[in-house]
């Protein structure tokens, strides 16, 4: 398998885990049932800037694979 190919299903997948966890209350279960319910507050300053993070990497991953394919 290609480097390219790997960058680009890594950043697929963190983007994917992400959006997951900024969308759906997975976190928030979690956070509570191990204690850390007090921090729920502060994962939207967290999870909204890494989701675009992942988006970029996942859009440069993507044209870097793109132009070595052809």
């Amino acid at each position: 398998m290609r480097r390219d190919k790997k960058f680009l299903i890594g950043a697929v997948i963190g983007t994917a885990i992400t959006a997951l966890c900024c969308f759906t209350p997975i976190l928030i279960i979690l956070f509570a049932t191990v204690g850390l319910g007090a921090l729920t507050g502060y994962l939207d300053y967290v999870l909204i800037p890494a989701l675009f993070v992942f988006i970029g990497l996942t859009i440069y991953a993507y044209n870097k694979y793109k132009k070595g394919s052809e």
